[in-house]
């Protein structure tokens, strides 16, 4: 692919699959996708991801390291300990970084490019190779004199005790690094746990369409597993669907970056409401409800969601109307969560925020979001965790920025009249994009149950 015909596809995959239809209405995800048919092969994926990569590098790159104060930024590492960000950085199809790799990225002011080298064995896309080979120590060398020559104010390097994703520079290697630069340049190196952040956690415009495509694939999945095309009462368990939702995306050839989960919860079968968790595992059975929590991989980007179906029990028609209230509460927590969200404002304090509001309405809920990029688990701000309810160190003192990706995850607990007010869990995930004014859903969310028929 052109760089033109890799924009227009990106486009027109999110044109395409931006809402995923249910019944006539949108955004709500039940009607089977053939996510197979808009799939990209994988030889054609590394236009995608370098597309998407060449507009980080000139748009995202100058403006996160001017915002954190860095004139230079140095990724160093080793082939199979490579640093979080170093993939982040490197065009497709590379795996992990070779022998010894160097990345050093120094911004020569306004108006003109991130200058980025390579001091490795071998040469990559993007850079421009700054060194010819030789032992180890010659590379060290060089890398010194590379360093020198452009005289950084402030060297970022990845060395953090409070960011994992700062936190890439081995100990073995940073020992080194500070003796080939020598005691002068060596006291302008900072930790650039900000600027790893401010880089992963920053979306660009191609980014949040892949977005979009991405996790239409991923519902369409969920859509099909929950359906009597994969579900028969009485004989499939829970673990049948979550392999099925597995190998359905192996199939498709994308990866999940954690195994899927489904399981079940039925009348009868109490919810505490100080339970973190309701639900086992088991075979399903009419009148069940059901949840699942998926994970793809696709681009380079990670997308997460969860979603309820309703098994229709003997003689049912439609879902009960004390779950359809239950899955409408879950809706309105993911709104006074979203309605909180505001450029510099901490997860913290969005989550409080979240609490109070919530709880002003009377509903029980547990809110543990967090963001998706280049991990699922992604770089940026927390907001609670599932268990900590309250404030989040590090994570949730980081404030929100505008064109990030979160995965607005938690649940609510409701007690349903059909079954004799017993409560209900109703976990619900949904990949969604902040533009800094407003949260959108990348691909729609769901407000209708699956219905097993």
């Amino acid at each position: 692919m052109t760089m033109r015909q890799t924009t227009l596809w990106i486009a027109a995959m999110a044109a395409c699959l931006g809402s995923v239809t249910l019944a006539g209405q949108p955004s709500q995800g039940r009607t089977i996708v053939d996510a197979s048919a808009h799939i990209l092969r994988e030889r054609d994926r590394p236009a995608v991801i370098n597309a998407v990569l060449d507009e980080r590098l000139s748009t995202v790159l100058p403006a996160v390291m001017r915002e954190t104060g860095f004139d230079m930024w140095l990724v160093i590492n080793r082939e199979y300990v490579e640093d979080p960000v170093y993939l982040s950085l490197v065009p497709a199809p590379v795996f992990h970084a070779r022998r010894l790799s160097m990345l050093v990225l120094f911004d020569r002011g306004p108006g003109k490019d991130v200058e980025r080298l390579t001091v490795s064995r071998y040469p990559m896309r993007g850079y421009a190779a700054a060194w010819e080979g030789g032992t180890e120590a010659d590379q060290w060398t060089r890398l010194a004199a590379l360093v020198a020559e452009r005289a950084p104010k402030r060297i970022g390097i990845n060395t953090s005790a409070r960011w994992s994703f700062g936190d890439g520079l081995t100990g073995a290697l940073r020992d080194q690094l500070t003796s080939a630069l020598g005691p002068a340049l060596a006291a302008r190196t900072a930790s650039a746990e900000s600027l790893c952040v401010r880089w992963l956690e920053t979306r660009t415009p191609l980014e949040m369409d892949l977005y979009r495509h991405a996790v239409a694939i991923a519902r369409g999945v969920v859509a099909e597993a929950f359906s009597a095309r994969v579900i028969t009462p009485g004989v499939t368990t829970t673990d049948d669907v979550a392999w099925y939702i597995r190998q359905r995306f192996t199939d498709l050839g994308l990866a999940t970056w954690f195994s899927p989960s489904v399981n079940r919860q039925a009348s009868g079968v109490a919810c505490a409401a100080d339970a973190p968790f309701c639900g086992e595992s088991g075979v399903i059975l009419p009148g069940d409800v059901l949840h699942t929590d998926v994970g793809i991989t696709y681009l380079r980007l990670n997308t997460d969601t969860q979603e309820m179906a309703y098994v229709l029990g003997r003689g049912e028609a439609d879902v009960p109307d004390g779950l359809k209230r239950a899955l409408a509460a879950g809706n309105r927590w993911q709104d006074l969560l979203t309605s909180e969200f505001a450029v510099g404002r901490t997860g913290n304090d969005v989550f409080s925020r979240t609490d109070a509001a919530a709880r002003a309405e009377s509903l029980a809920h547990s809110t543990y979001s967090h963001p998706v990029g280049f991990h699922g688990h992604a770089a940026g701000t927390s907001v609670g965790m599932w268990d900590n309810q309250g404030p989040v160190p590090v994570t949730g003192e980081w404030p929100l920025h505008a064109n990030t990706a979160y995965a607005i995850e938690g649940n609510v607990k409701v007690g349903v009249a059909e079954w004799n007010g017993q409560l209900v869990q109703i976990k619900l995930e949904q990949t969604a994009l902040f533009d800094g004014t407003r949260v959108t859903y990348a691909a729609g969310r769901q407000i209708a149950w699956h219905i097993v028929r």
